[in-house]
């Protein structure tokens, strides 16, 4: 059967389905554009609500891991790397880009690899590497670490923000008052821990839930997936990407983590402090650790100080669509972003602003 044809007769039967009310929440960016970007959000059945969970790295990066970045480049001698969509995330005070304004030195980077080559034609500069991102990131940033110690780089240091995908979801799953109904998984996060890793979601809270590729096909079929199940007692969990995603997942890449991380309380902007829900690094290579090397204190900030009239912190919880903010389109957009999620490309509000979402 012809793809499109298999596409539209899948969405078909989920529009005519007699599904109720049912909260589907997809962990990832990506997922959110190609939603979007394909118009799947308008073509399933109305009382199909899709939300977009806690899934973009940009923008669950707290106010004070900016501060700590603007605090580094008071030192003449920094050289901060990063990758693009951070420069625009504001902290308390101001972003990246303002400081770049006022001459302070800021590489934009596609790989943490490229930060070594850095360092190494800057040998009397310290070169600081903005690490963010999930598990998707994180082994390419290890890789990095791992590498400037084996080759004896002294001026080089990470400053670490990378999140675990685990221990938000139980946050979520934890609260009384979540509507989630199904969950589709981040089909580039369990690439590297495999599908075994989000299990859970069916044998802790009975919620269904899917790993997910990033084509309509895939979309429309994890949809049906997840519909399928609301009138089941006992729900189930499917790795519906198994072209990319195996069980166990990719073992280098978890050897990779394990050696060089482990697991600390983080803070996600607008959200609060998750227990084991960030990496720091081992012992063996504390010394690449950029915070400890300058003494910068990464502070929690207080959700207290968040903006008040932003509403990312309920968009990140699935509790709101984009749209349903009084910045949305107005005092916010992505030439002038006011909350995170409107910075990064793969920030629900950027995409919804872009693309169009529901009303």
């Amino acid at each position: 059967m012809n793809k499109e044809i298999l596409i539209k007769n899948i969405l078909n039967e989920i529009q005519k389905s007699q599904v109720k009310k049912f909260n589907v929440m997809e962990v990832c960016g990506t997922h959110t554009q190609a939603l979007s970007k394909l118009g799947i959000r308008q073509l399933v059945n109305p009382n199909i609500n899709l939300l977009s969970g806690p899934g973009c790295p940009v923008c669950v990066t707290p106010e004070g891991y900016i501060d700590a970045a603007i605090e580094l480049l008071k030192n003449s001698n920094v050289i901060l790397s990063t990758f693009g969509d951070m420069i625009k995330v504001n902290g308390s005070r101001e972003n990246l880009i303002k400081q770049r304004e006022k001459g302070k030195d800021i590489k934009i980077l596609y790989s943490p690899l490229d930060s070594i080559a850095l360092a190494e034609e800057n040998k009397d500069k310290e070169i600081v590497f903005l690490g963010v991102g999930f598990e998707t990131t994180t082994p390419i940033i290890a890789l990095a670490v791992k590498i400037a110690q084996e080759k004896n780089i002294r001026n080089i240091s990470f400053l670490i923000g990378m999140k675990r995908m685990e221990p938000i979801l139980h946050y979520i799953l934890k609260q009384p008052n979540h509507n989630i109904n199904g969950l589709m998984c981040p089909g580039h996060v369990a690439a590297v821990k495999g599908a075994d890793y989000f299990k859970f979601i069916v044998e802790e809270y009975n919620i269904p839930a899917v790993i997910a590729g990033f084509q309509a096909l895939d979309i429309a079929s994890a949809l049906y997936f997840l519909t399928k199940q609301q009138n089941k007692t006992e729900k189930r969990f499917e790795n519906l990407y198994k072209t990319c995603v195996s069980q166990e997942g990719n073992k280098r890449a978890n050897e990779l983590i394990s050696e060089v991380f482990t697991y600390c309380e983080h803070e996600w902007r607008g959200i609060g402090v998750i227990k084991d829900s960030g990496f720091t690094l081992r012992e063996k290579y504390k010394k690449y650790d950029a915070s400890e090397r300058f003494g910068i204190n990464l502070s929690k900030t207080s959700e207290k100080n968040y903006i008040r009239t932003c509403a990312c912190s309920e968009i990140l919880l699935g509790k709101k669509l984009p749209n349903k903010c009084e910045l949305f389109g107005k005092g916010c957009t992505p030439e002038h972003p006011i909350g995170p999620c409107m910075v990064s490309t793969e920030g629900s509000c950027s995409i919804f602003y872009k693309y169009g979402g529901v009303e």
